[in-house]
């Protein structure tokens, strides 16, 4: 967050960095720092799904302060739209089959598959199933929202390390890669950023 604060202060923006629980809700439903300053823009790394819960979440949508993310990342960030994506779009190569846990269609997967919560991050509660057998299982706090399941995709191992590559498009233009790798086949919060170059 220091590094995202440093690039805006030299973009010429005043910022201030905050704890969620410092930020404030005044009378009129603007949000406002420690000193009563209206947040007119915010990044955060707080979930959407938690803010919908907390006390504040009926005034997102009515005050002025712009997120970064916006909140619609909410529904790109739901493991719930992998079934449906899957549902509009079957045999489509970018995508795996994906069901949500309680469809009697999820069995098309047979023996062979990973479990996630709709909403969970750093790899907390997902499950890979392999022939019938739990080849690992992640613990964590989400799971009560519900599961999907998803074929499973074994990632690639070199030397007991398992990359997953993110990727990312603007206006159909490749303009990002990462390459972030863990010991665990489950990508979890001690994974690390390698650093790469194409040539």
């Amino acid at each position: 967050l220091a590094y995202l604060e440093d690039t805006a202060a030299q973009a010429g923006l005043k910022t201030t960095l905050l704890d969620i629980e410092e930020i404030g809700l005044r009378d009129d439903g603007q949000f406002v720092d420690l000193d009563e300053s209206l947040i007119a823009l915010a990044f955060k790394l707080y979930p959407w799904e938690w803010m919908f819960h907390d006390a504040f979440g009926k005034n997102l949508s009515s005050a002025p302060t712009q997120w970064i993310e916006p909140p619609w990342k909410a529904i790109l960030s739901n493991k719930g739209i992998l079934p449906l994506l899957w549902e509009m779009f079957p045999g489509h190569p970018n995508l795996l089959p994906a069901w949500f846990d309680d469809d009697p269609q999820a069995a098309q997967l047979g023996t062979s598959f990973v479990r996630k919560p709709i909403y969970s991050r750093e790899g907390a509660n997902v499950e890979l199933v392999s022939a019938g057998v739990t080849l690992v299982a992640e613990q964590g706090p989400y799971g009560a929202e519900g599961f999907i399941r998803q074929a499973l995709a074994p990632l690639p191992n070199f030397s007991g390390q398992y990359p997953v590559l993110g990727s990312w498009l603007v206006d159909h233009t490749p303009c990002g890669l990462s390459i972030r790798e863990d010991e665990n086949p489950i990508t979890g919060n001690t994974s690390r950023f390698l650093p790469h170059a194409i040539l």
